[in-house]
């Protein structure tokens, strides 16, 4: 938060991709004692290992085994997963206090339901508070992108994949839209809005076809957990999406967690400008049930649903559901990925003739 005069030295084992590259080397520099904020980076010790969710995912995307006396850079955050740890970002952080690793990216807060699958998050005690040489407290706030009020109108159509909640495919099917495309021409960049920090969403994305990837984390945020508007944020990372990587044809977006839940989803369906340069929403639900509520919100919420994947789609029975009954495209990532992408496709050259015939209405690049 503010300058530090003194400082001790620790070597670290592993840097967690949450720092977002703002450590540099493995030797930090760290204060006893600092007021944090969501955003600041912290040094701790391993007191444990687990056989379960033992997992972190360092700076460069490689994940590591979390071992009993490892040294981590992690970032102070917060994290409310349905199919996950719930926790929150402390206020004050002094070395010897112990808290916990939150999620594979290593956010570090203080937990306050935990999971049984997973059972109790691993514990870690504070070593330190990250500074730079200038003392000032290391945060990923520094340099990150800024928010916008606006959407420039260098950007282009957006499909947005959304989910009834957290590990219903969607992933999977945003991975499979810019695949597919990619095979097609289309010159795509990828956002994922929301969520807790990780990396791996990001690099599968870059990993199908995408030009480039951002997130949240890109912008300052270690998670959006308890944003109540995420708009502001959304459009400036994909200001900077298009203003780095001219002529994009579109601009994938993934809504991380389900369009009900902690992590500020449905700030996104509230916002006009968002809304109107979505050429396409594609929702990916977990079963029948969750197809038929993910449909009905998202109508109640302004956009309605063009196509729908995930596991309710898996198979013949979910299919003809949710086009017999739902009237919704129904094309599965895993099977139908080709399906999947001519719906797509079909969205995006509508939008972009109904955009050439009111350009002002729509606002997209030419």
């Amino acid at each position: 938060m503010g300058s530090h005069e003194s400082y001790e030295v620790i070597s670290v084992h592993k840097v967690a991709s949450s720092t977002a590259g703002r450590v540099r080397g493995r030797v930090v520099r760290v204060v006893d004692q600092s007021d944090v904020r969501a955003g600041d980076i912290v040094v701790v010790l391993a007191l444990e290992e687990k056989s379960v969710y033992d997992q972190l995912e360092l700076v460069g995307g490689r994940m590591a085994k979390i071992s009993k006396g490892d040294v981590i850079a992690g970032t102070i955050g917060a994290r409310q997963a349905l199919k996950g740890f719930v926790g929150h970002a402390p206020r004050l952080l002094a070395a010897g206090d112990v808290v916990h690793i939150l999620n594979l990216g290593g956010i570090v807060g203080l937990c306050t339901s935990a999971n049984k699958d997973y059972g109790q998050p691993l514990k870690v005690k504070v070593l330190g508070v990250a500074v730079g040489e200038d003392g000032r407290t290391l945060s990923i706030r520094d340099g990150a992108v800024p928010a916008a009020a606006a959407l420039d109108r260098a950007v282009p159509p957006l499909v947005v994949v959304a989910g009834s909640c957290m590990n219903a495919g969607k992933t999977r099917a945003a991975c499979e839209i810019v695949h597919q495309l990619n095979l097609r021409g289309a010159k795509l960049g990828a956002l994922k809005v929301s969520g807790v920090a990780c990396l791996r969403d990001t690099l599968n994305m870059e990993d199908h076809g995408a030009v480039a990837a951002l997130s949240f984390l890109d912008a300052g945020e270690p998670s959006t957990a308890g944003f109540e508007d995420l708009a502001p944020l959304a459009k400036g990372l994909l200001n900077a999406l298009a203003a780095r990587n001219p002529g994009l044809d579109a601009i994938v977006v993934e809504l991380g967690d389900g369009i009900v839940g902690g992590y500020g989803v449905g700030s996104i369906y509230a916002d006009a400008e968002l809304v109107a340069r979505t050429a396409c929403h594609v929702m990916c639900a977990n079963d029948l049930v969750a197809a038929w509520g993910a449909k009905e919100l998202s109508e109640r919420l302004g956009r309605a649903v063009d196509i729908m994947s995930g596991p309710a789609t898996d198979n013949e029975v979910g299919e003809q559901y949710v086009e017999r009954d739902l009237g919704v495209v129904a094309a599965n990532a895993r099977t139908s990925g080709a399906k999947l992408a001519d719906a797509v496709e079909a969205k995006l050259k509508a939008f972009k003739a109904a955009a050439a015939a009111l350009p002002a209405a729509f606002a997209v690049a030419e």
